[in-house]
């Protein structure tokens, strides 16, 4: 079991939580000695692992009900984690989103605004109170889980894409305003992951473990890096993907 640093307390809010890894990233903070606010809505599940964090790391874990689309809660949800926290909250980790279906959401519109409020809209509204705050306050970090299929838009998932696009340049502007405060915000954009998310879709190749993403994401966090490519090669793949002329590019089956 670790022990937590001597000092005022550290928390690290965990949006989004029950998933596979957001799990890992609190199990890494936790491993580290920092307290954890747990946030989504499986209240249920969220107690479960709060309770499995603060046996296996010795820290503060705290369960709180978040529903991101639920955008006029989420000034009342912020102030829920302050009285919450046993000490400053250094940072927030935002790992909520849906892949959706493309197939589906091309003929649905609601399943289309779903895919692009969950991974955008909902994440601009949080992170935009939570920004005010640490602006305010002169510290602490930002970080939100885009993706690759952020870097170009392919066939296969481009209205995921889209909202993780958005994100992106959303993150990377925030980074920009809020530097000279002193707080820091990190873009991670992850490749394949073995979660729940993926499992059985076609297509997936060199997929990484939550584990191996969540050490890459604390690592990047704590070594203050802007963008992180989790596992790093994915930084090489799109690189070589954008290369790709559109003329060609149109005409491949992504």
């Amino acid at each position: 079991m670790s022990s937590p640093p001597p000092g005022p307390r550290r928390t690290v809010l965990i949006l989004g939580a029950t998933s596979a890894i957001a799990r890992a990233v609190a199990s890494e903070f936790g491993r580290r000695g920092f307290d954890l606010l747990l946030a989504g809505r499986d209240t249920e599940e969220l107690e479960l692992l709060a309770a499995d964090l603060r046996i296996r790391h010795g820290v503060g874990a705290a369960a709180l009900p978040f529903e991101a689309l639920a955008y006029e809660t989420h000034a009342r949800f912020l102030e829920e984690c302050q009285a919450a926290s046993a000490g400053t909250i250094e940072g927030a980790v935002l790992c909520f989103g849906t892949l959706g279906d493309q197939a589906s959401a091309q003929a649905d519109f609601a399943q289309a605004r779903e895919i692009l409020e969950t991974n955008f809209v909902a994440a601009v509204s949080i992170f935009n109170l939570l920004a005010n705050a640490f602006e305010a306050r002169g510290g602490g970090f930002l970080c939100a889980l885009s993706s690759v299929a952020g870097d170009r838009g392919r066939q296969s998932n481009y209205l995921y894409g889209a909202a993780k696009a958005g994100l992106s340049a959303y993150l990377q502007g925030l980074r920009n305003r809020l530097f000279p405060a002193g707080v820091r915000v990190v873009t991670i954009k992850p490749g394949f992951v073995d979660t729940a998310m993926t499992f059985g879709r076609p297509g997936m190749f060199l997929v990484a473990s939550p584990e191996a993403v969540a050490r890459r994401i604390v690592g990047a966090i704590t070594g203050r890096e802007d963008v992180a490519y989790v596992p790093r090669f994915w930084r090489l793949v799109m690189i070589l993907l954008r290369l790709v002329p559109e003329a060609l590019f149109k005409r491949m089956r992504l």
